[in-house]
């Protein structure tokens, strides 16, 4: 495999991401010319917003344009994604894309796209765990005392998360099954509106990605 400075690679991944007649290689050495947009389909303070916010900011310095972000909330990342798809496909409108994207494809009967289709991947930029956070005045301390409050307590604990078909819904989906509990989803426009629920009495539990700057810092704080 031939190695590649990294500034190279750069231009080479951005400029991967025009699809018709251009030359990739002919349009990484002039690539870009102008500012670049990035989209993400979740609001601002939120994981994905603060990664692509440190990616632009390293792209920006390293191929010497602004690379802009720009919040896109709704439909767990659809919204963006659909007008990703609907953009030119010269390079200057990029998209942040994760796991929702793939559970999209099968959750919604009616998109106006066809993910693999439609658009091309650039390269992976990370990779995140999960964490559940509660309310520090919620009765149970751990999972099994969290389970067995839920049991009491059917319907009675709601379950922020950052949109329907987003990591949190599917991972509390999945708790549920596994545990045979019963919460009910609470669906915000983005995690960094959704972290906020812990401190509200009644939105007591969520799912979200450990290891995003805002959910660290609430782990830390206890």
């Amino acid at each position: 495999m031939v190695k590649l400075a990294r500034r190279e690679l750069l231009r080479s991944a951005a400029g991967a991401a025009v699809l018709n007649t251009v030359s990739r290689f002919a349009f990484a050495d002039t690539y870009p010319s102008r500012p670049v947009h990035l989209l993400v389909g979740f609001a601002a303070a939120g994981p994905a917003d603060i990664a692509a916010r440190m990616i632009a900011d390293a792209l920006a310095q390293r191929l010497g344009q602004p690379f802009i972000v720009e919040n896109r909330p709704g439909g767990a990342s659809n919204l963006a994604t659909e007008m990703v798809v609907n953009a030119k496909p010269d390079g200057y409108t990029l998209l942040l894309i994760g796991s929702p994207n793939a559970v999209n494809a099968t959750l919604y009967d009616n998109l106006s796209y066809n993910f693999i289709r439609d658009i091309a991947p650039v390269a992976c930029t990370m990779r995140l765990t999960n964490v559940m956070l509660v309310n520090p005045s919620f009765p149970a301390k751990t999972i099994p005392e969290f389970i067995a409050y839920a049991k009491a307590n059917p319907k009675k604990i709601n379950m922020a998360t950052s949109g329907n078909g987003s990591p949190p819904h599917m991972l509390g989906e999945l708790f549920m099954m596994l545990t045979g509990v019963d919460l009910v989803p609470v669906s915000y426009r983005g995690a960094g509106a959704a972290r906020f629920c812990r401190r509200v009495p009644g939105l007591p539990r969520r799912t979200e990605r450990y290891g995003s700057l805002p959910l660290l810092a609430d782990v830390r704080a206890g």
